[in-house]
């Protein structure tokens, strides 16, 4: 009997390489594959499709290095990122210590989380299409509902004061806010999801206990919950750093596709495009800059964590 159950289980470990092989293949030809090329490129001058391949070494990086367009996406990338992340953590936190607080008693707060997620359901594209129509110059409905309030901008003309509709993407702040606030948008109602996870996972005694020696509701907050969310945190901020140094689709669907306007909003990633995609073609830089990218992001991610565990460490000291 035992026999014949051991050759049972020995079959279906046999045919279930079958269900495995579709992810390896997939993975070897749509991953390792591109990635590995990417890393050969960026050692070559390669220049578009059907063109010669030569290794340079390392010329490529000592180009990328001096590149003061590539540091300038490099700031146009935090800056950004920062004017997301910043408030995006903030609400998000301060909403999932409200919504976790069992002494409000809040009602309809799981249709409140839920609208709060929703707008991560939907891809960036869609949503940096919808937000340029919204502020579209001159007719677009946030310029007509600001006209119908008498907002307008004030331009010279002719040597005159003129009043029109203001043109948001033809300014740098209006543009960059724009950016930050749809990633805020989009992205804050997970943050609060695995916030108020994480909250839900410390133990009640702890706040019983707080209660029993007089602790308030804000010593609880700073000496219980924050202290303890630590580990969570330093995953939201790991992670929403790997996917802000990403950030490629909002900026180049929402103005003229080059981070424009003065490239203020061209994100690394969207400089590798424009190098490697647009004009010239120039695949080996634009693997280098894919290099960069991945060297920055691996470099600031460790450079967070160990900062963070040090302050952990101290803390317990």
């Amino acid at each position: 009997m035992a026999n014949k159950q051991l050759g049972s289980e020995a079959k279906l470990q046999k045919y279930g390489i079958f269900f495995v092989i579709p992810f390896i293949v997939i993975y070897l030809f749509f991953q390792l594959w591109p990635t590995l090329y990417t890393i050969l490129l960026a050692f070559t001058d390669r220049k578009g499709f059907g063109t010669q391949l030569n290794f340079i070494g390392l010329a490529n990086f000592a180009r990328l290095i001096h590149d003061k367009y590539f540091w300038g996406s490099v700031g146009n990338t935090f800056i950004m990122w920062l004017f997301n992340f910043i408030p995006q953590l903030g609400i998000a936190l301060l909403f999932a210590i409200w919504f976790t607080d069992p002494r409000l008693h809040l009602k309809g707060k799981n249709t409140f989380r839920a609208l709060f997620y929703m707008p991560n359901l939907l891809t960036a594209a869609s949503v940096a299409i919808l937000f340029r129509s919204l502020f579209a110059y001159p007719n677009g409905p946030i310029n007509q509902f600001l006209y119908g309030l008498g907002i307008q901008s004030s331009v010279v003309r002719d040597g005159e004061v003129v009043k029109e509709a203001i043109q948001f993407f033809r300014s740098v702040p209006l543009s960059r806010a724009i950016v930050s606030f749809i990633q805020w948008w989009l992205w804050c109602g997970q943050t609060l999801i695995m916030l108020m996870a994480g909250i839900t996972s410390i133990s009640p005694s702890l706040y019983e206990s707080a209660v029993v020696d007089g602790a308030n509701q804000g010593q609880q907050t700073f000496y219980i919950t924050l202290p303890l969310l630590k580990p969570m945190m330093l995953y939201i901020l790991i992670t929403s750093l790997i996917g802000g140094m990403q950030l490629f689709e909002i900026p180049f669907l929402l103005t003229d596709m080059r981070g424009g306007p003065d490239f203020k909003i061209r994100t690394m990633v969207l400089y590798m495009y424009n190098t490697a995609f647009q004009g010239v073609n120039d695949y080996a830089y634009g693997s280098a800059i894919a290099m960069g990218v991945f060297i920055i992001t691996m470099i600031l991610s460790m450079f967070i964590y160990f900062f963070m565990q040090d302050l952990s460490d101290m803390g317990r000291k």
